[in-house]
């Protein structure tokens, strides 16, 4: 039997409704993600929604946080399904409030991961370059327009804020100010937009992860089809060839690490802890043997899981077009 449910989508205090179709139930899971309205991780947590839909019959309720920490610790703390949030830049690197946080909660599992192309413009309602005074925008969106802020704005006073959306409502205060964002967030808030593309390199892009608290929650991709792993370490000593030990591991048994990347442990200068993406799955034996080695090399051990990566590109029209649909103008 097939049913048709409606389901109320709370975003950001505006209730949407939606028509989801499902047979004799329909699963409804929320999803955490950095706000508010018109960020990239709403985008991506919106295509997303798609793929659950289409894949298993779920409806997601969006939620959002006015910060990384916040969203994580949301689904940690059982309020939300899952999480997402963004790890890494093409641009910029590892995204240090995500990684921070993560080896922080600890009990959080990858659920998906998720790449998404990533195009800056800049917003204002000046009437040309010369009048703006003010960017602000996220520390990862100023960074990765870095040479063209330097070029086109060098007199202009960079402000970092929690997403490239939370400025977005005080643009009309002044002509003299402007942020970085997308033109999708124009569009939802009918800002101008003075410049598009401002980007440094044309395939930027970023990869989210999708987290939950025990990694069991349904997904539209079979765990076959895992590729990757992530774990995070920290070292017993910090002495020579402490970090040699665990990279020997890997070695030995044939995998290879398509990240590497290292955060201050908060407890001492010069101590640190180890994110590490394994091209395996824990599927395979190698990666099995490899973790169970590297407990007598490491002080603390954390398994984010396996998961597979996948491209929002096909996704994002139809999210954008969806979203439109629903979601009246914020502003108003």
């Amino acid at each position: 039997m097939i049913l048709s449910v409606l389901v109320w989508l709370t975003l950001d205090g505006h209730t949407m409704e939606a028509i989801a179709t499902a047979s004799h139930t329909c699963m409804i899971t929320t999803i955490a993600y950095l706000g508010p309205e018109g960020t990239y991780s709403q985008l991506a947590a919106l295509a997303y929604s798609i793929e659950l839909e289409k894949g298993v019959g779920i409806v997601a309720s969006l939620k959002s946080f006015p910060s990384i920490a916040r969203s994580l610790q949301a689904t940690a703390q059982g309020d939300t399904t899952l999480t997402l949030v963004p790890v890494e830049n093409s641009i910029e690197g590892g995204v240090t409030p995500t990684l921070d946080t993560l080896w922080q909660l600890k009990q959080l599992r990858i659920h998906q991961a998720m790449v998404m192309p990533i195009d800056h413009s800049l917003l204002s309602y000046a009437p040309d370059l010369e009048a703006i005074k003010l960017v602000y925008s996220h520390p990862q969106a100023l960074s990765q327009c870095q040479l063209w802020l330097e070029q086109k704005l060098p007199w202009a006073t960079l402000v970092p804020t929690n997403s490239t959306a939370e400025p977005l409502q005080q643009l009309s205060d002044s002509p003299t100010i402007a942020a970085v964002s997308s033109t999708w967030a124009a569009e939802l808030y009918g800002l101008p937009v003075l410049a598009e593309k401002i980007n440094d390199h044309r395939d930027n892009c970023t990869k989210f992860w999708i987290l939950s608290r025990d990694g069991s929650q349904p997904t539209p991709y079979p765990a076959s089809l895992g590729s990757h792993t992530s774990l995070a370490f920290s070292l017993p000593v910090n002495a020579p060839g402490a970090l040699l030990k665990p990279l020997q591991v890997f070695a030995e048994h044939g995998i290879n690490l398509s990240r590497i990347e290292s955060r201050p442990a908060k407890r001492a200068l010069g101590e640190y802890v180890f994110f590490v993406d394994l091209e395996a799955s824990m599927e395979e034996t190698r990666a099995q043997t490899a973790v169970q080695a590297l407990a007598s090399c490491t002080e603390s051990l954390i398994n984010f899981g396996s998961y597979g990566i996948i491209s929002l590109d096909q996704n994002l029209a139809i999210a954008r077009t969806r979203y439109a649909q629903l979601q009246p103008n914020p502003l108003l």
